[in-house]
């Protein structure tokens, strides 16, 4: 589900690369923008704009969907939301697999979260400062003013210089060089007053939402700390000026004004700290990984997990399947860890799949990926009906999950349904914006497509190609 284990190799810079070609390339041949669109730069622009650039980036990045590390950053922005004044739409959420620390939010309330930034960060309240940070810039419209100000004259270019403000420092802008958009990206660059309001009402929702207040002060800090001893790039919310000094200090003296209560707050990291723990396991570099499983604070179950997933990755079978059992014996209740026991074991094809999956769908019935990894084994098991279901089920949930329209195609196929079956590896291919695949089975549907209801899905399937080709691959 989600990729996750195609996905490991684009982590690292060039995942966001792709996205700067894809916006340029619209550069040089711009749809027409919408009239009147930039006459005034409502809400309703906000929120297509908002669409719009979602969808650019969801087709050129890759996201986790990992329901153990999305929802649980979903959880966060859904509570400061609960803080933040009644808006006139739905914060979004997404998760990019990229290393950097990184994290922004665009006009519309779609919220980009970069796997890196949860991975380097130490505390809850820290992710949830930096996030908290990302909204207020969202909800005081600071993008969105600068956008009616510019005057910029298409849809395009807005979104080719959103791309070079929030993403250009990550993925080198020079990719925009030689177009407009690379001085137009500038002028979307947050001012210093810009940033001053963002920290204050950005800890005001902190604050409302229940988290530690010390964990704005605590983000910040940390992501300078790194900067001076790796030499990477600051982030947007930390780069717009030198000054980040200052506003450290200025964050603080507005902690330390607080009532007790709040400064007082305790942290409550058991559920952040499962999703890092799970994000190094996946993705980070080996020895750096094993590093932070030696925190006492993640506990014995969950390290023994990590160190397991590790061994994993270096095909160490033996070594990982031992691991595995440790785990379980250090924390017999944890659902992640027999989740995760149960797809070694059914990637290495042992029978121990199906009672562990199960054990970890009895501890967390809600556990995405503990039902996908059985309805696969239903499938394998000639229970197609009964896999299909599942899977059906769990689009909902995960509608772009590329593994998972590949799977209930696959199962479709084997059941004597061909037009669904092509459809979904249609979807597949789509979701994995690899073009010439999506040509090759979108052909097998259509030359499968016999009734109303079969062409109205190729009809809605069209839409959301289009919808994406715009941003895609050439020739997707």
């Amino acid at each position: 589900m989600g990729s996750r284990l195609s996905t490991f190799i684009m982590l690292g810079a060039a995942a966001c690369c792709a996205l700067l070609p894809a916006a340029a390339g619209l550069l040089y041949s711009p749809p027409p923008a919408h009239a009147g669109f930039f006459d005034e730069f409502g809400i309703k622009d906000e929120e297509m704009l908002g669409k719009k650039f979602s969808i650019m980036v969801r087709s050129q990045m890759p996201l986790v969907e990992d329901p153990e590390i999305k929802d649980y950053i979903c959880s966060i922005v859904d509570r400061l939301s609960k803080a933040v004044p009644p808006q006139p739409f739905d914060f979004k959420t997404s998760v990019l697999l990229h290393k950097s620390m990184n994290a922004f939010a665009v006009p519309g309330g779609y919220v980009f979260v970069h796997t890196g930034l949860i991975m380097q960060l130490e505390h809850e309240s820290e992710l949830a400062g930096v996030i908290a940070h990302e909204l207020a810039h969202v909800t005081q419209r600071h993008v969105a003013s600068r956008i009616d100000r510019a005057k910029l004259t298409t849809i395009a270019s807005v979104l080719g210089a959103l791309a070079g403000a929030f993403l250009g420092g990550n993925a080198g802008g020079a990719v925009l060089t030689g177009s407009f958009a690379a001085n137009q990206s500038t002028m979307l660059n947050y001012s210093r007053l810009d940033e001053t309001e963002a920290d204050e009402i950005g800890l005001q929702y902190l604050v409302r939402a229940g988290f530690r207040p010390q964990g704005m002060v605590g983000s910040f800090e940390k992501i300078r700390r790194l900067q001076w001893m790796n030499g990477f790039s600051l982030p947007e919310y930390l780069s717009t000026h030198p000054d980040v000094g200052s506003r450290i200090n200025d964050i603080s003296a507005r902690v330390q004004a607080l009532p007790a209560g709040a400064r007082n707050r305790p942290e409550n990291d058991a559920k952040f700290l499962r999703a890092r723990t799970l994000l190094w396991a996946l993705y980070g570099e080996p020895e750096s990984a094993l590093r932070h499983f030696e925190e006492k604070r993640i506990g014995r179950g969950l390290a023994l997990m990590g160190q397991a997933m590790l061994a994993e990755r270096r095909r160490n079978v033996t070594e990982a399947d031992r691991l595995f059992n440790e785990a379980m014996r250090a924390a017999p209740n944890d659902a992640l860890i027999h989740r995760q026991a149960g797809i070694f074991h059914y990637a290495t094809g042992s029978p121990r799949a199906e009672s562990l999956l199960a054990a970890a769908l009895r501890l967390n019935p809600r556990d995405g990926m503990a039902q996908f990894y059985e309805a696969r084994l239903m499938d394998d098991a000639g229970r197609h009906q009964e896999a299909q279901k599942r899977l059906t089920s769990l689009l909902k949930r995960y509608p772009e999950d590329a593994e998972l329209h590949q799977c209930l195609g696959v199962s479709l196929g084997k059941s004597g349904k061909p037009f669904e079956g092509w459809l979904h590896l249609a979807y597949s291919a789509l979701y994995q914006n690899n073009g010439d695949k999506t040509k090759v089975w979108l052909k097998k549907a259509q030359g499968q497509a016999k009734t109303p209801e079969q062409k109205a899905a190729l009809d809605k399937f069209e839409k959301i190609r289009k919808e994406r080709k715009n941003f895609g691959k050439k020739d997707s």
